[in-house]
């Protein structure tokens, strides 16, 4: 590990522990040319998610791509500090799922479930994109759906 103060790649590992719900190891290092300390976050490869497209394209799964839509979605709403935590959430699930492969409907489905118990209001500006509202009356129904 290359030191972030002197660039000297001899160092030591001082405490390492596990970061509780993300499965990543937590490293403390010390240089051992400047004697400073810096901290590394380890996390397991995964093997790479595939989305298949409505188009029937595939590429790869970014979360970066996830967390932006539920930025839009989470915009100016009391849980957009949540959007780490519902993206990581989110993509575990994909990955329990056990296929290299996920459609982006199965997606979409997923983050709306999500959505749902975490912002109304979040849930209907994803649902409407999502489900491509085009009156009034959609979102109508999908109100009247939550209030039931």
């Amino acid at each position: 590990m290359k030191c972030p103060f002197c660039g000297s790649l001899l160092n030591r590992v001082v405490d390492k522990r596990s970061v509780s719900l993300s499965g990543e190891i937590r490293r403390r290092r010390e240089c051992l040319k400047c004697q400073r300390r810096f901290t590394t976050y380890e996390k397991m490869g995964a093997l790479g998610l595939v989305v298949l497209k409505k188009d029937g394209r595939r590429e790869p799964f970014l979360r970066d791509k996830l967390k932006k839509g539920l930025l839009k979605a989470l915009e100016k709403r009391p849980a957009v500090n949540k959007i780490d935590d519902l993206a990581e959430r989110i993509e575990r699930k994909l990955r329990k799922r056990g296929n290299q492969e996920v459609s982006s409907k199965m997606i979409g489905q997923i983050v709306l479930s999500e959505l749902k118990r975490l912002d109304s209001i979040a849930y209907l500006r994803f649902a409407s994109v999502y489900r491509q509202f085009e009156r009034p009356e959609d979102f109508a129904r999908e109100v009247s759906s939550l209030v039931d």
